[in-house]
């Protein structure tokens, strides 16, 4: 197929089209740089124009347009994804869900929302109508996109409650534009989210989602300190098992991630202070000021509601997930991470081998998670990167070692993911994408479905200018 770009710009230059150079370039990028193997292969890659939909009759028409003149098309909101789930491989369009922002619908326990809501936005709204929340968000809640969240991400604050996205109950039901020469309105509900949850746009537009809420509170910020990482670990974790104390999130930062990377903790800590962060419910604190009481070896040294802190560190989440890792790349350029899974119940013995085996080359920055109703271990691992070689070395000792991951220097769902193909998303592509339009070099199941994952799969489209 041969894309017809000036014939499906004429046909949609009645809509929101972006004309400047510099601002197609803006709207091709996420923040796939966080990895600097992505950013080698990705950093030339750029749209034909962008478009951006008002409603989704306009996104419906715009993938008609595309379908009909061949032009690949990739989704997008805020583009703080960081695998290069919005970076347009073939060129053609962006289409840019930011005008598509309408709270629908807020009920007792769920909300209706269009994918181009800002989180923070969304939780404004659900706050001030009914004192609820979402349960689960991205740490870049003040930037990031509620399609892009869902599209895109697989955990988050609010994960050491509510665990994954994929888990039953944590998406409600979402509604997708197809890709045809005429595009169907489809909803997804229970089984059938697994089509399109996590699957980076490249199998359905994503048009409205409904989501469940929970009670919103005034989370009290804490930071504990601790001499001895195992104690850290450890107390993270039993926190996390007390079934009367709700939070928000638990993250754990092996020294000298706080001394050396969080700029407003520094003065209060040294270089050999490990650190939790939590947000706890105000009324649990009274439960949560006994728990600490009963670990000697943890010393509070920071909380929202009581410090004399001169400049306060801001909102806890924002030093997690990975903020972590921006706030490290903002003082030593040469940090990047990975994306690690340690399953209960041996999760703690098996961050303190590959801590053993690799600290100071990377530092252990735990999230604690909830899967199957028990606590573990996300990791988002700072990595002293050194060469493409040496990452994949250290990749491959980590699952020697028992600890899955999910690699955050490929592109691909399957790459990123659990190496193979999803056959459900696959099925779906095939019947809502018939000529390969939506994001394309995604999805190695629909381009090469003999790939042996032995080396980072190259698109072949994907090819630098000469």
């Amino acid at each position: 197929m041969t894309a017809d770009i000036a014939g499906a710009k004429a046909a949609l230059a009645h809509l929101d089209i972006e004309q400047s150079p510099a601002g197609i370039k803006a709207a091709s990028r996420d923040f796939f740089w966080y990895s600097p193997v992505l950013k080698e292969h990705m950093d030339h890659l750029e749209a034909d124009f962008v478009v951006r939909p008002r409603t989704e009759a306009e996104v419906i028409e715009i993938l008609k347009v595309c379908y009909a003149h061949d032009v690949p098309v990739t989704t997008r909101g805020a583009g703080t994804g960081n695998y290069g789930q919005a970076m347009p491989m073939r060129g053609g369009c962006v289409m840019h869900l930011r005008h598509m922002t309408a709270v629908k619908e807020i009920a007792p326990g769920r909300v209706v929302v269009e994918p181009g809501c800002l989180l923070k936005d969304l939780d404004a709204a659900t706050i001030a109508h009914s004192g609820q929340e979402l349960r689960m968000v991205s740490s870049t809640w003040a930037t990031a996109t509620i399609g892009g969240f869902i599209a895109g991400g697989s955990g988050g604050v609010g994960s050491v409650t509510w665990g994954a996205l994929r888990d039953l109950g944590n998406i409600i039901r979402l509604r997708v534009v197809t890709m045809e020469a005429e595009p169907r309105i489809l909803e997804f509900k229970g089984e059938e989210l697994a089509r399109v949850s996590h699957a980076y746009g490249t199998n359905g537009i994503i048009t409205e989602l409904e989501m469940p809420l929970a009670p919103a509170y005034d989370w009290t910020d804490i930071f504990v300190a601790f001499d001895d990482f195992g104690a850290a670990m450890s107390f993270a974790d039993d926190i996390a098992n007390e079934d009367g104390i709700l939070l928000k999130i638990a993250s754990v930062y092996e020294a000298p991630i706080a001394h050396d990377y969080f700029q407003r903790v520094k003065p209060h800590v040294t270089e050999g202070t490990h650190l939790v962060g939590l947000m706890v419910a105000p009324q649990n604190m009274d439960g949560f000021l006994t728990f600490l009481g009963r670990r000697p070896a943890a010393r509070m040294i920071y909380r929202s509601d009581d410090h004399d802190w001169p400049k306060g560190p801001g909102k806890v989440f924002e030093y997690g997930w990975n903020h972590t890792t921006l706030r490290a790349l903002k003082v030593d350029p040469s940090i990047t991470y990975l994306q690690v899974r340690y399953a209960f119940p041996d999760h703690k013995e098996l961050v303190e081998k590959i801590r053993a085996k690799f600290s100071p080359e990377i530092l252990q920055h735990l999230e604690v998670m909830r899967s199957g109703g028990k606590a573990a271990f996300a990791g988002l691992t700072l990595v002293k990167y050194t060469t493409e070689e040496r990452l994949n070395e250290i990749i491959a000792l980590h699952e020697e070692a028992g600890a899955l991951i999910f690699n955050p220097h490929r592109y691909t769902l399957e790459e990123g993911g659990r190496q193979m193909t999803d056959d459900t998303q696959l099925a779906f592509k095939r019947e809502a994408d018939p000529k390969g339009l939506l994001n394309p070099g995604k999805m190695i199941g629909w381009d090469n479905p003999d790939f042996d994952y032995a080396g980072m799969y190259h698109y072949p489209d994907m090819t630098k200018p000469a």
